[in-house]
């Protein structure tokens, strides 16, 4: 900032002043000016983040331009605005408010980083990842001559060379997992190659940075940077061998659903900045020994989880922004003046893309990856975001970069960081990629009711486990396991948190979504759904929705067509309090829910569990299931019957089968409504037909009709069944009787029949299975029996 100086050393500006009407100007004093300073920065970042997200960029790249606004390419212009937000004196300040919110990034930057994830990485990730490095550096040592020849005359040789193709070579891992996140890419072959092969090309270039840093001191011995060199090794050594069993002994102590001692988080937070002092006496980055930190600490157990919760927010929130500013105010756009500099930053970014895109994609296509996907990891592979202007600011603080080069440099890392997304859905959709041509069974009621169903249960937490697992188990039918065939879909949200990016590591290290049939998994989840794999014989494959809220239903619509569903089971978004009734945890599932029953290309039931079995996985031998299915008429019906009669093969479940009819001389309260299409009747009429054919010899299934005049009397026919195990209903049944009913309707996603079993006005402990039959508008109505 020395351009914008008036002299070198400013006074010292005092902490704190005692107030306007005492006279004093809070803006010069430092903390209220800091204060300001933070306000501001939020405001722009956010705002301009909230602009930004329907291009679907994330918020580094806000962040980053809101910097450059707040400095003197545009804002700052204006030198009495400069001089009183952000006064050379207060940069200090700022510089070191942002410096310890850099230091505690990456030491959750290291947190992100799986140690064991990077050595499982496959032969074809390393060399996608070493092509990702080697070419970029070599091209940006190349552009270095030229740009020594022309704007950066005089500079330290070495050390603008490395800094250089350290620069043009960084992936941002942090910043590609949340691009993955957006693009829906995360769980994908072509995600998962990018993460990893993101996340070794990190580890490489922080290396190179350290010796950068060591060639680029004020000093005349050549000695010294190998001195620095040799004391950043032997600190990485002396901390690989101190710290991890000081972590783990730590991690032991904490147990899964327990508060961790505060003390163990305090000395986790005191490590990091100790580690820091170190590496920065040495001569390189403070941030370099909190990275090595966070590196170091066990991601097993609930530890590494409690200490990115503690320190993410204040720091991604309030401090990391500080650093967009701290870079923004050493930005000056306007240094980039003429033919010659405009010249020079389209040869900087066409040297940045060409190198990762190039020599990623031609790594890839070697690897037999397909064109399209070797592509789009060559783009994902060119973002840069944060990591970018770190190692840009490092190398302004030492000198290596003058104003010019580091505005072009900061312009090249935001360019590249903006392409990303628009240039990886320009080439690589998956969602369109697993549409496929119209799949046979989309729901539950067929002609050969003996195909194999296939079925996607989804759950959002541990609690969902046992029931629909006991679900699951009466679906199986017959002794003939193969019939069935199981996805199981572990919904999880996805945020712009560091902690988001743990979780991911933690669902693919524990076989979510991919199937781990090689070694046994701690996780509760997998292991719950591996006992009913081999205890029921059925086909089951756990698997990981990691997702926003807002387009959480897309992964569960998408997976449904890609994997043949016939049938999705979502929970019910409430949980079951201890005196019976319900309440709204996660009001965001509800969302998710009617937008699955919205776009779902398949039959749709949801689970309201009250305890389906108990409070654990029931073994086939001992299920004694009573199932009650409730009919009065219509699509949604017969598929509730449908999936009811499935069940009844099973040999632990007797099922009930009630069909309501509405009597002649019916009262008043029920005449007024319009009689149901005679297309409708005959159809459920040939459907029950064939149904109590096929029951004739069964005496686990028992079929009733009840006339009703009206709906008390219904409801009375309804208590009387309601110490069963499970209703299984339709969603939108035909009857006029239900049509009553639904002018009390409280859930519309469950219907009026559902909504009256889960009322508290309906004493019962049998969970509920609220069905919607896939209907496809270009079928006709009488059409809906064919499969």
């Amino acid at each position: 900032m020395a351009s914008g100086m008036e002299h070198l050393c400013p006074a010292p500006m005092k902490a704190t002043s005692n107030g306007i009407f005492q006279g004093d100007n809070p803006l010069d004093f430092a903390l209220p000016l800091a204060i300001l300073q933070i306000c501001l920065v939020l405001v722009v970042t956010r705002g301009l983040a909230f602009l930004l997200r329907p291009l679907r960029q994330p918020r580094v790249i806000a962040e980053i331009i809101g910097g450059i606004l707040l400095g003197p390419s545009a804002l700052g212009r204006n030198k009495a605005y400069l001089n009183a937000v952000f006064p050379p004196k207060s940069i200090t300040v700022l510089d070191t408010l942002a410096n310890i919110g850099l230091l505690f990034f990456l030491f959750l930057v290291g947190l992100e980083l799986d140690l064991k994830s990077l050595r499982q990485s496959g032969k074809k990730v390393l060399g996608i990842a070493v092509a990702g490095i080697s070419l970029p550096f070599a091209l940006g040592i190349g552009s270095s001559f030229i740009l020594r020849e022309t704007i950066a005359k005089g500079v330290n040789a070495p050390s603008f060379l490395v800094f250089m193709g350290v620069a043009l070579s960084i992936t941002a891992f942090p910043v590609l997992a949340r691009i993955l996140a957006e693009l829906k890419l995360l769980t994908t072959n072509v995600g998962r190659m990018a993460m990893s092969a993101a996340a070794v090309n990190d580890v490489a270039a922080w290396i190179l940075l350290a010796l950068a840093i060591a060639l680029s001191g004020d000093n005349l011995s050549p000695a010294v940077p190998l001195w620095v060199f040799l004391s950043g090794c032997g600190f990485v050594i002396g901390a690989s061998l101190i710290v991890p069993p000081i972590f783990k002994w730590m991690s032991r102590r904490c147990h899964e659903g327990e508060p961790v001692d505060e003390m163990y988080i305090c000395g986790t937070l005191a490590a990091v900045l100790a580690a820091g002092f170190v590496t920065d006496i040495i001569g390189i980055h403070a941030m370099f020994g909190a990275f090595v930190i966070g590196v170091l600490v066990p991601k097993e157990g609930p530890f590494a989880g409690v200490l990115v919760e503690k320190v993410e927010d204040l720091v991604s929130g309030l401090f990391l922004p500080l650093y967009f500013v701290s870079s923004g105010l050493k930005t000056n756009v306007a240094t980039i003046q003429g033919i010659q500099s405009w010249g020079l930053l389209a040869l900087v970014i066409f040297t940045a893309c060409l190198g990762k895109i190039v020599g990623t994609f031609i790594v890839s296509l070697l690897w037999r990856i397909p064109k399209r996907e070797a592509l789009a990891l060559g783009f994902l592979m060119n973002s840069k975001g944060l990591v970018e202007l770190i190692v840009l600011n490092i190398g302004k603080d030492r000198k290596v970069l003058n104003d010019q080069i580091f505005a072009i440099m900061v312009l090249m890392a935001l360019f590249t960081t903006f392409i990303t997304t628009p240039l990886v859905l320009a080439v690589y959709k998956p969602a369109e990629k697993a549409r496929k041509s119209d799949y046979k069974h989309r729901r539950v009621e067929r002609k050969n009711p003996n195909t194999q169903l296939r079925i996607l249960a989804c759950f959002h937490s541990s609690w969902n486990i046992p029931s629909i697992i006991n679900l699951l188990e009466a679906s199986r039918g017959t002794e003939r396991g193969e019939r069935l065939s199981v996805y199981a879909m572990h919904l999880m949200e996805f945020s712009e948190r560091p902690s988001a990016i743990l979780m991911v590591h933690k669902a693919r290290h524990n076989g979510l979504p991919f199937w781990n049939k090689g070694q046994r998994s701690a996780n509760h989840v997998v292991v719950a759904f591996e006992a009913f794999q081999q205890l029921s014989q059925v086909s089951v494959r756990p698997m990981t929705s990691i997702s926003s809220f807002t387009d959480m239903h897309e992964d569960i619509c998408i997976t449904a067509e890609r994997k043949d569903i016939a049938i999705i089971i979502l929970p019910y978004h409430k949980n079951l309090r201890l005196d019976g009734s319900f309440e709204s945890t996660r009001p965001d599932f509800h969302l998710v829910n009617k937008r699955v029953l919205e776009h779902a290309s398949c039959s749709v039931g949801i689970f309201v569990d009250r305890g389906l079995g108990g409070s654990a996985q029931i073994s086939a031998s001992n299920v004694s299931f009573s199932i009650t299915v409730l009919f009065f008429g219509g699509r949604d019906d017969r598929e509730a019957l449908a999936y009811g009669a499935r069940m009844a093969e099973h040999p632990g479940v007797e099922l009930t089968v009630i069909r309501f009819l509405l009597e002649s001389d019916s009262s008043e309260e029920i005449v007024r409504i319009d009689t149901v299409s005679p297309t409708l009747v005959s159809a459920d009429e040939e459907f029950l037909a064939d149904f109590r054919t096929s029951i004739s010899k069964d005496s686990s299934i028992k079929y009733e009709e009840k006339n009703v005049r009206n709906v008390s009397e219904t409801i009375t026919i309804i208590h009387d069944y309601s110490r069963c195990s499970l209703f299984v209903v339709g969603q939108m049944p035909n009857g006029v009787v239900a049509v009553v009913l639904s002018q009390r309707i409280d859930c519309p996603e469950l219907g009026p029949i559902g909504s009256f079993l889960t009322s508290p006005k309906f004493s019962t402990t049998a969970s509920v299975l609220v069905v919607q039959q896939y209907y496809d508008q270009s079928y006709s109505i009488s059409s809906q029996q064919m499969v």
